[in-house]
Formats: C-alpha cells, sequence, structure tokens
C-alpha cells in the first residue's frame, strides 16, 4: 500500500476473530470478524495510513463480521462516511443476504444527509463480459471466458 501511496484500504474476507486493530507498516488495521468458536469465512476491515487514524473522532465501528464504517473528518467541519461491505456469496441462504442488506440499508439511513458517503468494498456482483456495454465499470481481466473487445 506505500508503494502505491494508498491512504485508506477496504478490507474484505480478513477471517480474522474478533473486532481488534494492530500496526504496522505505518498503517493501522481495524477488523471485525466472527468469533473464536464460529467458521471464519467473511470479515471486513479498513488500512488507515497511520496520521489519518489521528483526524478521527472514533475508531472504525464494527456493524456486523461483513459491515463495517468510518466517519472522516475533512476540511471546514464536514464530514465523510464510508462503509465497507463484504456482501455473502450467491451460494448463502436467502435470510444470510437479506439480513446482511437489511442491515446495509439501516446503515445507510442513519448517515446524516450533510454528510459525503462513500461505500466501498467487495459486492460479490458479476455483470457480464460484455466490456464495452460497461465501459469504465467492467475491465477485460479477470477468470472464465472474457470479451474479446479491447479497453482503452
Amino acid at each position: 500500500m506505500n508503494r502505491y501511496n494508498v491512504d485508506i484500504a477496504a478490507l474484505s474476507e480478513t477471517r480474522l476473530p474478533g473486532y481488534d486493530s494492530l500496526e504496522d507498516h505505518g498503517y493501522i488495521f481495524f477488523w471485525r470478524g466472527r468469533s473464536t468458536q464460529e467458521r471464519r469465512e467473511a470479515g471486513v476491515g479498513f488500512a488507515v495510513r497511520r496520521e489519518i487514524t489521528e483526524m478521527l473522532d472514533e475508531e472504525p465501528v464494527p456493524i456486523n463480521d461483513r459491515i463495517m464504517t468510518m466517519r472522516l473528518s475533512l476540511q471546514r467541519k464536514m464530514y465523510a462516511t464510508l462503509i465497507c461491505v463484504y456482501a455473502p456469496k450467491m451460494t448463502n441462504t436467502e435470510e444470510v443476504k437479506e439480513k446482511i442488506y437489511s442491515d446495509l440499508r439501516e446503515t445507510i439511513r442513519r448517515v446524516p444527509t450533510d454528510v459525503r458517503l462513500i461505500i466501498v468494498g467487495d459486492f460479490n456482483v458479476r455483470v457480464g463480459s460484455d466490456t464495452e456495454k460497461w465501459k469504465g465499470v467492467l475491465g477485460s481481466h479477470g477468470v472464465g471466458r472474457q470479451s474479446k473487445s479491447k479497453v482503452n
């Protein structure tokens, strides 16, 4: 992340237990996962450059093992709320999927309207392989059969 000058990275599928943080190489990693007694197949978090964490009013807030929020102080008493989401895969039950999306809707609803909202993460979505139709959204990289169209 240092090499690419990344300030904040949203993390998915961390598989780390509980809610905790650690500092390494100038970043503080915050994560939320399931307990040590549960199968840890999800987990979300943020990796935040150390200097930026000093501007946080509070540590990132875990909603569950698939949603975490972080509030950033911007200029002129403005704020941004980042929501990191790791959506369940299509193989999960409808109950699991509905619970996560219900939690996400409620999390979004709680963000004040005068706060910048940024939603990031892994939504486990597949939009197809037509890179011409989805120019700027879908790249030509990936696994499996891909479109032969050129990407500018």
